[in-house]
């Protein structure tokens, strides 16, 4: 799978943790940056990896942030984009199982790199579980971005 992968000045060092993760999983990374610790802007970072899920050049997208929520925030304004912001195991699986999100996002300030990986290896080796229950949610929500 090709997963595009993103984190602000507060998440490139989970960031930095996650990429061999994936690697190791047998992924390819598309890494949009950044790389360092001066202060950027998170929406600079969700947005092309969003795109890059949007337009078919990744599969899933993951993005860090201190806390996760302003990588989830501006990855839920991208037309297509199904991003969940998960810091525990159940959640991670449940998010794929119930609404198939395209992107996660973490918090490096919430959880450390041993869960993070824990939460990445399950969201995406867990299916969407399909049905017409899950799936007419998600076209609800989806028909949202018409609006």
């Amino acid at each position: 799978m090709k997963i595009a992968i993103g984190a602000d000045h507060a998440g490139y060092r989970l960031k930095d943790e996650i990429v061999p993760v994936l690697k190791a999983m047998g992924h390819e990374i598309i890494d949009v940056g950044c790389d360092c610790s001066d202060s950027v802007d998170y929406p600079d970072y969700a947005l092309p990896v969003c795109d890059k899920v949007v337009g078919g050049e990744a599969e899933r997208g993951i993005l860090i942030c201190g806390t996760g929520i302003g990588m989830s925030i501006a990855a839920n304004k991208t037309h297509g984009i199904r991003c969940a912001l998960v810091h525990d195991m159940f959640s991670a699986k449940a998010t794929r199982e119930h609404n198939d999100t395209n992107v996660l996002a973490m918090g490096e300030r919430v959880i450390g790199p041993g869960l993070a990986a824990e939460i990445v290896k399950i969201w995406l080796e867990t299916p969407f579980t399909g049905g017409e229950r899950h799936q007419n949610r998600i076209n609800k929500v989806m028909a949202l971005e018409t609006k």
